[in-house]
């Protein structure tokens, strides 16, 4: 994989000034390959099948724990930019997202629609626990399954974080499958700022191969478990 480290070397250094990517640029083939979506099926259904036993011990711990729903439900930009339903188990109390402007600057923060408060009053206890290691995000197996997503792609934003980005980037962004994973997550988690993060999403749809994606999903698993850079 000559040429993928310098993307990848970001994982125990977030903090980094990026550097330009080493990588030939290629042309993407992401949304037409019949590898990728065949890895996706084949992974996503053993997945779901291996982390189900867990998947009901979380749903009922988030159902005991607050009021709401099991599993929160957002609208994302997919493929082309056709919305498309993401799922993840609740890591928050109902109706939270009122007041993210008032957390942001009290943390510290430049409002930013990426930015995390570090310290957000708004996470329960079990959500943060889910958070830490990423179990929140498991019911996205099914999005992969039914072909809203991949397994590994750009981040999925929501409509109002697309439309800040130019008319190129827009194009480019939405020409793949956003994914459970990507560069973004092996590269920092939530220390990567909102830029990093969007130019590590072009960087992955400029230079896809299957290789990449094997590459990411491999230091996937050690990045969600060096928890100090989830919240």
């Amino acid at each position: 994989m000559e040429g993928v480290a310098p993307v990848l070397n970001g994982v125990d250094n977030p903090a980094a000034t990026p550097q330009p990517t080493l990588i030939r640029a290629l042309r993407p083939r992401c949304a037409g390959s019949r590898a990728k979506r065949m890895l996706d099926i084949v992974l996503s259904a053993v997945l779901l099948i291996v982390f189900l036993p867990l998947m009901m011990v979380v749903g009922l711990a988030v159902a005991v724990s607050s009021a709401g729903p099991v599993v929160f439900r957002q609208t994302r930009v997919g493929l082309g930019e056709r919305p498309f339903t993401m799922l993840k188990f609740r890591t928050m109390r109902h109706n939270a997202s009122v007041g993210l402007v008032d957390l942001l600057q009290a943390d510290g923060h430049k409002l930013s629609l990426r930015t995390k408060p570090r310290h957000d009053p708004r996470i329960t206890v079990v959500g943060r626990f889910l958070r830490k290691g990423s179990l929140d995000e498991l019911p996205q197996l099914v999005n992969v399954l039914r072909g809203d997503m991949s397994l590994v792609g750009p981040r999925p934003c929501e409509r109002v974080e697309h439309t800040t980005l130019s008319p190129e980037d827009q194009v480019k962004r939405v020409s793949v499958k956003p994914g459970m994973t990507g560069l973004w997550q092996v590269s920092g988690r939530s220390t990567i700022t909102a830029e990093n993060a969007i130019r590590l999403d072009l960087e992955y749809v400029d230079n896809w191969r299957l290789r990449l994606d094997l590459l990411i999903l491999l230091r996937t698993l050690p990045a969600v478990l060096r928890t100090r850079h989830a919240w």
